[in-house]
């Protein structure tokens, strides 16, 4: 039975739900879920911790960071254990990915943090500079496809800039934040610092409203990041959102055709393509058209299917199988649902599924899908494949596959997107913005401009009398 965590305690208070094995459907756990006195007692308890926290030199605030960081790598196993069980995705992604990148979110914040110089400006006579302050109480909303990355992704700049947070791992994925929540105990990281609730979307709702949070720091669907908006719009909370996705990759003859189809497959079929970076429309240059849509197939067939994580998101993939079908799509390979002959039959599994010849203004072109599957379309000329590729009302990620350097800096510059990779995909510095354009969602994290949203400046200016001589 998994408990809250609220001011450095475990509580279990609340009715409770199922947590489903992705692979076998089996439940595996039973979570307390929050009700309004669960949050609000998580709020106060934040609030309370909030001006000691704060109060914390950022040196010695980076210094729980990496105490953080080395509790994680003392219960890596438990880590891996936990993320497997609740999302299914192999164990060799979560050793090298999940965990591993939990771990560096907290030490280069924490390097980051302690080493950003302040603002300083000179006038005649006068001296103008900038302190920053913690926004105070942030609510964390963290989705079910990256859980244990995306926390720690958005905690460590938080707590570092002096930040107490209040976290809702989602309904199906709260296993790596009760490891994480042992971790803060083990640590002695100061009681109430970090709170972690548990529940669905109404839980969420009652922590985002809350008059005690002062921020929200949201990754999942557009329309969720739609109502959170609505409801903090009273108050002029701070928002960062990083939203939905309908990612383009543009395939040019020029490419090295291997890397490009291997690395279009990864885009698309990582993680049963449940990424919000994952590629679904790809546009190929006609010349290579055929080729390449016959390498892709081959290649989605060699992939191994990974389940959906839930039933419920299994059937939403299905059903735009269905409605590709029904636009008069041509089923390159997969579609379907694959048979094991074992207990993950009962699973929630779909085929990776690539399709072609349908209009871009198809649904199924038009909107996220979150699973295994793409689209593929061929182009004639760069500037078609740039209006093709920006024709979304998302902006979030891009890929772009050429050997021409001339053709990379200038397509990269022309797409509508927050992220733009050239003959590579998922490669990250965590020193840059990250973040998307359009119904991608607002804002930007990664590095400094992490800091800079979970704190906000003071300027302070000063004039200089002259001395009486």
């Amino acid at each position: 039975m998994l408990t809250h965590f609220i001011g450095g305690e475990p509580v279990g208070a609340g009715k409770t739900f199922p947590v489903h094995d992705p692979v076998t459907g089996a439940v595996i756990r039973q979570v307390h879920e929050a009700d309004p006195e669960v949050v609000d007692r998580a709020v106060r308890a934040a609030r309370e911790a909030a001006r000691d926290w704060a109060a914390l030199p950022v040196g010695e605030r980076a210094g729980w960071m990496r105490r953080l960081a080395e509790g994680i790598e003392a219960r890596f196993d438990d880590l891996v254990d936990a993320e497997i069980a609740d999302t299914g995705k192999p164990i060799d992604q979560t050793r090298t990915l999940d965990v591993p990148r939990g771990i560096a979110n907290f030490r280069a914040f924490a390097e980051i943090a302690a080493q950003r110089p302040d603002d300083a400006f000179h006038l005649s006579g006068v001296l103008s500079y900038t302190v920053r302050r913690p926004l105070g109480v942030v609510a964390v909303i963290v989705p079910w496809n990256l859980p244990f990355l995306l926390m720690t992704w958005k905690l460590a700049p938080a707590l570092v800039a002096g930040n107490t947070v209040v976290v809702k791992p989602s309904e199906h994925t709260p296993g790596s934040a009760a490891v994480f929540a042992e971790i803060c105990a083990d640590a002695g990281l100061p009681a109430g610092v970090v709170n972690i609730i548990y529940g669905y979307g109404s839980s969420g709702h009652l922590l985002v409203e809350h008059p005690g949070v002062d921020a929200v720091s949201f990754t999942g669907s557009t329309r969720t990041g739609t109502a959170i908006m609505n409801t903090v719009a009273g108050r002029v909370k701070p928002l960062s959102f990083e939203l939905g996705g309908k990612n383009a990759g543009l395939i040019f003859e020029d490419c090295r055709l291997d890397r490009a189809v291997e690395g279009t497959a990864k885009s698309v079929f990582t993680n049963g393509g449940q990424v919000c970076l994952c590629t679904e429309r790809v546009y190929v240059q006609r010349s290579i058209f055929e080729e390449f849509c016959a390498r892709l197939a081959t290649r989605a067939q060699e992939f191994e299917p990974q389940p959906m994580i839930s039933k419920e998101h299994r059937e939403k993939v299905l059903s735009y199988y269905a409605l590709a079908r029904s636009e008069g799509a041509k089923v390159l390979t997969g579609g379907g649902v694959p048979a094991f002959g074992d207990n993950r039959d009962s699973g929630y599994f779909v085929e990776p599924t690539v399709v072609a010849g349908l209009s871009e203004w198809s649904r199924f072109n038009r909107e996220e899908i979150f699973g295994p599957v793409c689209h593929v379309a061929p182009f004639d000329s760069e500037a078609e494949a740039v209006d093709l590729a920006n024709g979304s009302e998302y902006g979030l990620a891009a890929t772009l596959w050429t050997g021409n350097l001339d053709r990379a800096h200038r397509v990269a510059q022309r797409l509508e997107a927050g992220l733009v990779w050239v003959n590579t995909w998922y490669l990250r510095d965590l020193r840059t913005p990250f973040g998307g354009m359009k119904l991608s969602g607002i804002g930007r994290e990664g590095g400094v401009q992490s800091l800079d949203f979970y704190s906000q400046p003071t300027t302070i200016t000063i004039r200089l009398e002259q001395p009486d001589v």
